[in-house]
């Protein structure tokens, strides 16, 4: 049937029965990534089968890793780039129209990730099935770069599922499990992997109907009077949780969804035109730009052996409990350390509930708790690989105990401290291998929290740190190398966001307003709030480490609560009272005016502080600073980070703007060296259009 063709990214062959088997297998690449050349090839062949009509189609994938990962990133921020979105996008309508449209059964057979425009041309097949295991995800995750499905995707899953079940796919980006995607009718059938492409080859002989109670409900959902009723509430509830000026992409996805008829051809002309507008977005293209740092942050540690089969962990409060509990899930053998049985037990508890949340089967939850130990006598220590320090955050204490646990170490063994603030060259004085001994900085929540400061010293071996860095992509965190200066990166840049904002609640601006004014700017919590969860006992003791070295003060009143047992969430009371986890805030006087330098005062000390870490080469380059902020502070990720946003804003204005602060509410405003730094000259769109 391909006589002739020649083809570099599938593998296409006819069986004795008539069915044509087509593998995706782009060249080059370890994963599918449908790139602009996978197309074109999938475009010859689905011309030919429409000729030739044969039995069936099955389309898989010939790569281990799985499926497909979605359209190659790289070739749309080029095609944005070059304002040629439209025309890539109606290529790929027009391809994947052309299979729905072929005569013949065509089954899509799927196993691992399926993500994206490779969801799309599952979408675009009669039929489904996909490999029964916990690998298999399908999604349709475009929105996490600031754009909607644009290959069909919003055109085809709301027909298929109906609109209640298809739209929070889409607007969420969320995986689905193949028993999930099953339970929809996302996929018809699952298989164990050995009997895929043949249950998928039994599928083309034997087509079967989609339940009719199914197809109702999904045309019943994608009626125009339903659509006209039903877009209101999802907009209601999508404007609840995002604001559309920040990220327009869930927004445009409904109303594209509201305005499309039942002809598939104006719907997809509707999607089309809405992705390319928002491709040409700040909020696509920086969010584009921060998935190609997460990249890099992960890639970081590839190809290094990182040697590490078991972690010791000291201190088993909240951070070092919870760094030992994830280690075990990600398969790591772990003893956990703390004075008494007493101290680790909460920790063994809050671990079990970690796994039951994330692994779901008995034996895997088993599993997992079997991997990690309570070792109150600190006898894991001499079998590590890494031992990780997370004691209270006092210098003499930790090189007290650095001093028990080093004579015990193996030759390679690595020694590393969770501390948020103590400068490293402080930390390593008096150790004999000082060169293995490094910062692994987690945040708080561990498990959600996904960056890890992986921080240097003047003593450090790079290759213990590339050993760091590898454990760190091992463990599933995005790990970035800092300097071990005052504060490393993030909470250097975060303590004067957080104190200017108490020192600002002390003043009499209500915490509400704050918090208000914080979330319009795009940050995912406000600042009381967020001090409130963090506690303020933690902001006091980061805030005493830091303020000398920032030049700052703490704000008045934080003594006063903390003599009072008002450490914020952890106690039920500390800016807000606490009740069942959740702030109580005050009512705001209807006639209060806030102050219009309020957001200004909150956000320009964090990016002056940014530059000033840049300068200084805390990190290596300004796009490791800002992927460092995003994942440990949550700066609004649509504006790139607090670099980004100085360019973007104008990095004079914003200058302008801390003298005028500095003349008006004190010194700690003035703009700090660096601003002249020549990174910062460079345009927004030469970076954001950078490779990876």
């Amino acid at each position: 049937m391909f006589e002739g063709l020649r083809f570099n990214h599938w593998k296409a062959n006819e069986d004795d029965s008539g069915i044509v088997t087509l593998a995706l297998d782009r060249a080059g690449s370890s994963v599918n990534a449908i790139s602009g050349a996978v197309l074109d090839e999938l475009g010859q062949i689905v011309e030919r089968l429409a000729i030739e009509n044969p039995a069936g189609v099955i389309i898989h994938s010939a790569k281990a890793a799985g499926f497909a990962v979605g359209a190659d990133i790289t070739e749309f921020k080029d095609y944005a780039r070059r304002g040629t979105v439209l025309e890539n996008i109606e290529n790929g309508q027009r391809i994947y129209e052309a299979l729905a449209r072929l005569p013949c059964p065509t089954v899509a057979a799927v196993h691992g990730a399926c993500m994206g425009g490779g969801t799309e041309l599952i979408l675009a097949c009669r039929q489904r099935i996909a490999v029964d295991d916990e690998k298999t995800r399908i999604a349709l995750p475009e929105v996490q770069l600031g754009i909607h499905p644009g290959w069909g995707g919003t055109a085809r899953l709301p027909r298929l599922i109906g609109a209640t079940d298809a739209l929070p796919l889409m607007l969420t980006g969320k995986p689905l499990s193949a028993r999930r995607a099953l339970n929809l009718g996302v996929v018809d059938r699952l298989a164990s992997a050995d009997e895929l492409l043949a249950e998928a080859r039994h599928m083309v002989r034997r087509p079967s109907a989609r339940p009719l109670a199914r197809r109702a409900k999904a045309w019943a959902s994608n009626l125009w009077p339903v659509r006209q009723i039903l877009a209101p509430m999802v907009l209601k509830q999508t404007a609840a949780k995002v604001r559309k000026e920040h990220y327009p992409a869930p927004f445009a996805l409904i109303d594209v969804w509201k305005r499309g008829g039942p002809d598939i051809r104006q719907r997809l002309k509707l999607e089309a035109r809405s992705v390319a507008k928002l491709a040409e977005t700040s909020t696509a293209q920086n969010l584009i730009r921060i998935f190609f740092l997460s990249e890099r942050l992960k890639n970081q540690g590839a190809g290094v052996e990182h040697g590490i089969e078991h972690v010791h962990v000291v201190g088993a409060g909240v951070m070092g409990g919870d760094i030992a509990a994830w280690a075990a899930l990600k398969g790591f053998q772990v003893t956990l350390q703390d004075r008494e049985m007493k101290y680790v037990q909460p920790a063994l508890d809050r671990a079990h509930a970690l796994y039951e949340k994330k692994l779901k089967t008995p034996e895997k939850i088993a599993a997992a708790a079997q991997r990690l130990r309570a070792d109150v006598e600190g006898s894991g220590v001499a079998e590590a690989d890494l031992a990780i320090e997370a004691i209270y955050e006092n210098a003499d204490a930790k090189r007290a105990l650095y001093a028990t646990m080093e004579p015990q170490f193996q030759s390679d063994e690595i020694l590393a401290s969770n501390t948020s603030s103590i400068p490293l060259n402080e930390l390593r004085e008096g150790l004999t291998a000082p060169q293995r001994f490094l910062g692994l900085h987690f945040f708080n929540p561990v498990a959600q929290m996904p960056l890890v400061e992986v921080v240097r010293h003047d003593r450090l071996d790079p290759a213990i740190e590339k050993r760091a860095l590898a454990f760190c992509k091992a463990i599933g965190k995005l790990p970035v190398a800092v300097k071990g200066t005052p504060g490393f990166l993030v909470n250097r840049i975060l303590m004067p966001y957080l104190l200017e904002s108490m020192r600002m609640y002390a003043e009499g601006v209500p915490g509400p307003v704050l918090d208000r004014e914080a979330k319009k700017f795009g940050m995912p919590m406000g600042p009381i709030e967020l001090a409130d969860t963090v506690g303020l006992d933690v902001c006091a003791s980061v805030g005493k480490e830091l303020a000398p070295f920032l030049g700052l003060e703490l704000p008045p009143g934080l003594d006063d609560r903390l003599g009072a047992g008002k450490r914020g969430k952890k106690d039920g009371q500390g800016l807000y009272v606490w009740q069942d986890g959740k702030p109580q805030k005050p009512e705001v006087d209807p006639d209060y005016v806030t102050p219009p330098d309020l957001q200004e005062r909150m956000i320009l000390p964090m990016v002056n502080e940014a530059i000033a870490c840049l300068d200084e080469g805390v990190v290596d380059d300004a796009d490791l600073l800002d992927a460092g902020v995003i994942f440990g502070t949550g700066f609004a990720p649509f504006r790139g980070g607090p670099i980004q946003y100085a360019r973007s804003e104008g990095v004079d204005k914003l200058k302008q703007k801390l003298e005028q602060l500095a003349q008006r509410h004190g010194e700690r405003f003035m703009p700090k060296k660096g601003w002249d730094n020549p990174a910062l000259a460079v345009s927004a769109s030469a970076t954001l259009m950078a490779d990876a």
